[in-house]
């Protein structure tokens, strides 16, 4: 930062002096220019190195403080819990981190090209105009003084302006994101009109606040700055004539330092606005770091030691965000090589075992462990590593097919991958790609078909090999045909392994060693398949109700009310 200051010094304070020299030099009867010129031309010179060579380093500078920035920005978004990106727009928060990481740069050359190469340089000006009277310095850095003492409280009270402009350009990102990202179901709807309107008036709002800001600068904050600017300058060259026979080269100096230090009031508000910019875009960011993640790692976390796959549930007490517990003292006990069915009608509370199995939210009471070891002593990575997982909707990377697979295991090998794929069932339709395993799959999949996506999640479990096996309707995008060879796979996979799967359609568990009925958040029936039609309970009545392996509407509303109904006809 220090050399582009030095530049500045050299080109708009030594250079005036070095005329002023060659002007007094003239005026005294001097006729040999020639020092001065060629002292002139290696100054201009010397001034370019220096900001060329200051230039170069700012760069790396820039790049290397906004690469760390950009690191610890996505790291802070990848330690979040599920909740916080449940109340967070993609594109919004996509725009922060962005911000965090690269209005760095505009902060450090406002600091280096604006703040410090104006100040340093105008210590030496005021070094050179002592020399010649120190009135001159008491007028020049005292009206700089007072003008900064004159418009730091319009500059601060114009934040507000600025706060409220930029979260309104983070509405604008988060909702042309949002669109985007359901471009299919806005089409779908024919609601490309509502959608643009809706922009329209989002970007209005932000055109509205940004002008007022930018109003705010342009009529309250330079309409102080400028006349005291002017000021400045007249004070100036009035002194350097009164204060007694200074001569001619005190009255070019003082004219110049004067025109040239009085450029930081005009830029005042311009570097503060700069500067509030890139400073209140990245304070959004880190607004979000002020709240901690609320799934963390233990202080002292415990070795990975399990001994065997066994899952228990202990006194399990959960409830979701602003709602009633969901769990309340809930015990299951899945013992290694088991593979457990998690049946019940929508809103029992299957998913959610699943995912606090996983850690992805934490507990309220009690214990759940693995191997007989709690999952809150554990690191969540260790954990999730003894945990293959297919959620109900896949997730896919607008990665290559074969990149998405492989996501499951860094480092696999390609015959590992395609083996997964085989198992799957992804090869044949991989064959059909324009590029194979090579395709790019689109942004969040949207090449492949829903039942498509659930191959290649399924491969990922199956490329993953962990002892735990947690399957959320894994099967459900499936037509029937690839439903039968997917399924066959399955039991492959899960031979020796401790698997919980969640089911709609009851179809793809009739065969689990136990089944487990769920209710708003409570075990109310556990056996096989057989055991359960034989109790002639919920799950009888679940399976009476199938219609095509689906639990309908009808039938989820007599088993509300508890009744009994005859099996729809087929």
């Amino acid at each position: 930062m220090l050399l582009p200051a030095l530049g500045n010094t050299c080109i708009y304070y030594i250079a005036p002096l070095m005329v002023a020299q060659l002007a007094g030099h003239l005026a005294g009867g001097g006729t040999d220019v020639l020092p001065y010129v060629v002292a002139f031309a290696g100054l201009l010179i010397v001034a370019e190195v220096v900001w060329r060579i200051g230039i170069h380093c700012l760069n790396r500078v820039d790049g290397l403080g906004g690469e760390n920035l950009s690191v610890i920005g996505m790291k802070a978004l990848l330690a979040k819990d599920a909740a916080f990106f449940h109340d967070n727009f993609a594109g919004s928060l996509t725009k922060r981190v962005h911000s965090f990481a690269w209005r760095f740069t505009d902060i450090a050359d406002t600091l280096a090209f604006s703040v410090v190469a104006n100040l340093i340089p105008l210590g030496f000006a005021s070094v050179v105009l002592w020399n010649y009277h120190p009135v001159l310095v008491l007028v020049l850095v005292g009206m700089i003084t007072l003008t900064g003492l004159v418009v730091a409280p319009l500059v601060r009270r114009r934040q507000a302006l600025v706060d409220k402009r930029e979260a309104a350009i983070a509405r604008v990102s988060g909702h042309i994101a949002d669109s985007l990202t359901n471009m299919e179901t806005v089409r779908a709807f024919a609601a490309e009109d509502r959608e643009a309107a809706e922009h329209q008036v989002r970007v209005r709002e932000h055109r509205r606040l940004a002008i007022r800001s930018w109003d705010y600068a342009n009529l309250k904050i330079d309409v102080v700055a400028a006349p005291l600017s002017v000021l400045t300058n007249v004070l100036g060259l009035y002194f350097a004539v009164k204060l007694g026979n200074l001569g001619i080269e005190a009255l070019v100096v003082t004219f110049a330092y004067f025109a040239n230090a009085t450029r930081i009031m005009f830029e005042f508000n311009q570097i503060y606005r700069r500067m509030e910019s890139s400073l209140t875009e990245a304070a959004q960011f880190t607004e979000l770091l002020l709240d901690p993640p609320t799934v963390l790692d233990p202080d002292t976390p415990e070795k990975l030691t399990p001994a065997g796959a066994d899952v228990r549930f202990d006194n399990v007490v959960f409830a979701h965000a602003g709602a009633s517990e969901l769990f309340t003292g809930l015990n299951l006990v899945v013992p290694a090589g088991t593979r457990i069915g998690l049946v019940g009608r929508s809103g029992g509370g299957k998913s959610t075992l699943t995912k606090l199995l996983l850690r992805l939210m934490d507990i309220d009471g009690g214990r759940i462990s693995v191997g007989g070891q709690d999952i809150s002593t554990l690191k969540q990575a260790d954990l999730r590593g003894l945990i293959a997982y297919v959620p109900q909707e896949p997730a896919m990377f607008h990665r290559t097919l074969k990149e998405n697979i492989a996501f499951a295991r860094p480092g696999a090998s390609d015959e590992d991958v395609l083996n997964a794929a085989r198992i799957a069932h992804v090869t044949e339709f991989a064959a059909t790609l324009p590029d194979g395993f090579d395709t790019l799959v689109g942004e969040r999949g949207v090449k492949l078909s829903g039942g498509q996506r659930q191959r290649v999640a399924l491969a990922r479990a199956v490329l993953r090999d962990a002892p735990i096996l947690l399957l959320d309707e894994a099967t459900s995008a499936l037509d029937s045909e690839s439903e039968i060879l997917v399924q066959q796979a399955l039991w492959q996979v899960m031979e020796g392994r401790t698997a919980l799967v969640v089911a709609h359609r009851l179809s793809t568990v009739a065969r689990m060693d136990q089944l487990i009925v769920l209710d708003r958040g409570q075990i109310v029936e556990q056996g096989s398949h057989t055991e359960l039609l034989a109790l002639d309970g919920a799950y009888a009545r679940l399976w009476q109700h199938q219609s095509g392996g689906f639990l309908d509407e009808e039938a989820d509303e007599v088993i509300t009310r508890g009744g009994r109904r005859g099996a729809p006809s087929r």
